[in-house]
């Protein structure tokens, strides 16, 4: 009875080797086409380039999506919104990501705000209106918290916040 059981414990394990080992051999002579994948991926991403999340660019940080190699939370100019996607498309949780990602959003000191427009060409997500020569405002909703606006202000007067103040679900 007991050599009957260790056989089959055995044969299992030989047939648990084998296909593990078949499968090992299968995805190194034909690798799954992440090309695809990447793509997919990269699409979703708002394209600013702004290297903000680590990577060069959009498309390598999507590389690294994909290969499970970077959090989903790197992207400020995508936002809530953007986390949320990933999550969907990639199966990871973005509970625990949006947890750990502080959300701010920008602050114009209208009195400050000398209407150059910088800040507006700037913005990735249109969260910014005004004219030039007029002061700007940021639509709270709207704002991810990039910080794309802040480089190109010639007189400073944009602060990031706590996202407290907006109405983002």
């Amino acid at each position: 009875m007991i050599i009957g059981i260790a056989t089959s414990v055995g044969v299992l394990a030989l047939l648990a080797l084998t296909a593990g080992g078949l499968l090992a051999w299968l995805n190194h002579r034909w690798p799954r086409n992440t090309s695809a994948e990447i793509d997919a991926v990269d699409a979703l991403l708002p394209q600013t380039q702004c290297a903000q999340c680590g990577y060069p660019g959009c498309r390598p940080y999507a590389q690294a999506l994909v290969n499970d190699a970077a959090p989903i939370t790197l992207c400020p100019p995508g936002g809530e919104a953007l986390v949320q996607q990933l999550s969907e498309h990639l199966g990871r949780s973005a509970d625990e990501a949006l947890a750990d990602a502080p959300a701010r959003i920008a602050l114009i000191d209208e009195a400050r705000c000398i209407g150059c427009l910088l800040c507006i060409q700037a913005c990735p997500v249109d969260a910014i209106v005004g004219a030039r020569g007029y002061m700007h405002t940021v639509l709270v909703d709207e704002c991810t918290g990039c910080e794309l606006c802040l480089p190109p202000c010639p007189v400073d007067c944009i602060d990031l916040l706590a996202a407290a103040v907006s109405s983002k679900p």
